[in-house]
């Protein structure tokens, strides 16, 4: 199952930047344990995905699983071996854009001990570093 938007206003976007903190989605709004990023980056809807699948068989159909990213942005690649020039090439992948602070993941219905180690493993799975968070802790 691959993550990307079923539409969107323009097929192509500039790279852009990701300078600075986490705009919003910084707290644990809807589960009691929560994944943080740490660093920044991009992140691909495969990546999302295997998280995903990562935390839902280690809770072995308990608990309840909240994605707080989505890819929405199209990454371009140009055919190996091609010369300069002759335009913009076609999207290979789609990513979201991460920045520190960002809560990735949140889970419920779980003992802290199973949420720790379900994201510790999913964690495992992204290009960014991560920390646990808890609904208490962030205020």
């Amino acid at each position: 199952m691959a993550l990307l938007p079923s539409r969107t206003k323009f097929r192509k976007q500039q790279r852009g930047s990701l300078a600075g903190i986490a705009k919003g989605g910084a707290f644990v709004q809807f589960g009691e344990f929560g994944m943080q990023a740490i660093g920044r980056g991009w992140i691909n809807g495969q990546q999302i995905e295997a998280c995903r699948i990562t935390i839902s068989r280690h809770f072995s159909r308990k608990g309840k699983v909240w994605i707080r990213i989505f890819p929405d942005k199209p990454v371009s690649k140009k055919p190996a071996e091609t010369r300069m020039g002759k335009g913009k090439g076609a999207t290979d992948f789609w990513v979201a854009c991460v920045k520190p602070g960002r809560v990735l993941f949140e889970v419920a219905n779980v003992t802290r001990e199973e949420a720790q180690e379900a994201l510790k493993l999913a964690a495992a799975k992204l290009p960014i570093k991560t920390k646990f968070v808890d609904r208490l802790e962030v205020v």
